[in-house]
């Protein structure tokens, strides 16, 4: 399982580049970012456990169309404070996994990863929850956040 949850990062980060190099295009932006998050999490179960790294005044987001709206923002948007965060226009995103672990039919990955773009590099903190439905790869646990500064 572990290499699957390798393969679904690369995939995440490959989304999240691909959104931000449609963001001039609403139409296809968001039938690809509605497809996107129905590959890629779990709403199936009504039990997505989703904090993202910039969320404040809504911290915690459980459904498909509060994580649309962090994604993606748009007219339409659950959470007045999102600004879209993969219209950043990502051109790298790394995943710098500190441990993958496996329990039984689940697995978890804690680590850094990394986003960069023409003028920003933004290292976030991460940990994701996966499991197998229906033979696809889901995250069910996404926790984001900016590292502590002193």
């Amino acid at each position: 399982m572990k290499e699957k949850i390798i393969e679904v990062q690369k995939k995440w980060a490959d989304g999240i580049i691909k959104m931000g190099e449609l963001s001039n295009d609403r139409s296809s932006l968001n039938d690809f970012a509605s497809n996107f998050l129905d590959e890629m999490y779990d709403f199936e179960n009504n039990q997505l456990l989703f904090k993202p790294t910039k969320a404040s005044n809504i911290q915690f987001r459980d459904t498909k169309e509060m994580a649309l709206s962090y994604f993606i923002a748009g007219d339409n948007r659950e959470c007045d404070e999102d600004q879209g965060f993969a219209l950043s226009k990502w051109s790298k995103i790394t995943f710098e996994n500190s441990q993958i672990s496996i329990r039984g039919d689940l697995g978890f990955a804690m680590g850094n990863y990394v986003f960069e773009n023409e003028s920003t590099k933004i290292k976030v903190e991460y940990s994701f929850g996966y499991r197998d439905v229906n033979n696809s790869i889901k995250i069910f646990l996404h926790h984001s956040s900016i590292p502590f500064k002193l």
